[in-house]
């Protein structure tokens, strides 16, 4: 960082496996800390969960990665290719075709008469809409739609209108369409199991390990606040209460009873059980043994 401000992105990193790495990250709007001092690399063959409560800070950090926000101090390193961003030529758009984004605020800029194939073609070009003219282009698009669509079972959904899709057909058709990417590299979920219900959730999350046991991608990052829904392909998870860390590192030394107790202020017991979690509340383990 330079002493006007500016963010310093470094394109060349002495650890090739490294996907990005963010060190010292901050970010102040007028006397409100969002961000203080996150450090937060990811590495080829790593999928992490990005855990918090409500306002902890979990989205800005994404935005950060994506480009859409800057942050007040810190530097992010990115792998020095094609897609290399500098603070004079900000080539955002090559960038985030690296990142597979699945989030609520894309799927509500998809319009309703938008077609299931149209959606997964559109990630080829990093559109949110497939507005591609060229003929030759379109043919190789719809070819290469087709066969995603078939990895993600949706062929049934193909000239399905986007208005008239489940939430759990919308989700998989948003993993589609970071697929369609010739450049993807790590898949972002931001929160994608809200609004599934308890059978959708699970079918989902079956969905995306399979995908993730198959390396699919380099790597993956799951934004939840809901440990039910770690799968134990997950190897990493980043955890943070109001802007700052509160755990980094392997799941199976930040997943702990104290970490999510500090991050979501209660006296919260962890359990698991052939890879799966979830949360125990002190009401709760009273309960049990009285029952016991």
């Amino acid at each position: 960082m330079d002493v006007s401000g500016t963010r310093q992105i470094t394109t060349t990193m002495a650890e090739s496996t490294s996907v990005f790495k963010m060190e010292n990250v901050s970010v102040t709007r007028g006397d409100r800390d969002i961000l203080r001092g996150i450090d937060w690399e990811v590495k080829e063959g790593e999928n992490w969960a990005l855990i918090g409560g409500n306002g902890s800070g979990k989205t800005s950090l994404l935005k950060i990665l994506m480009g859409y926000l800057t942050p007040t101090t810190g530097d992010i390193h990115i792998p020095g290719r094609e897609a290399a961003i500098d603070s004079d030529h900000q080539n955002w758009d090559e960038w985030r075709k690296r990142f597979g984004f699945v989030s609520s605020s894309i799927a509500q800029l998809i319009e309703p008469a938008e077609t299931a194939i149209e959606v997964i073609m559109a990630g080829r070009h990093a559109m949110v809409n497939y507005w591609q003219k060229d003929k030759s282009i379109i043919k190789t698009d719809v070819a290469a739609a087709k066969e995603i669509l078939s990895r993600i079972q949706c062929d049934h959904l193909k000239n399905e209108p986007w208005v008239y899709l489940s939430q759990g057909e919308r989700q998989r058709l948003l993993i589609g369409r970071a697929l369609m990417s010739q450049q993807l590299e790590t898949l972002i979920l931001d929160e994608p199991c809200a609004g599934l219900d308890p059978m959708a959730r699970e079918k989902f999350l079956h969905f995306i390990q399979d995908l993730a046991e198959k390396r699919t991608f380099k790597s993956l990052v799951m934004v939840t606040h809901h440990v039910e829904e770690i799968f134990p392909e997950i190897t990493h998870a980043l955890v943070i209460k109001d802007g700052l860390t509160v755990a980094n590192g392997p799941k199976k030394e930040t997943l702990t009873s104290q970490s999510l107790s500090r991050a979501f202020g209660g006296d919260l017991k962890l359990r698991s059980r052939e890879g799966r979690y979830r949360i125990a509340f002190e009401e709760e383990e009273l309960n049990l043994n009285s029952v016991v």
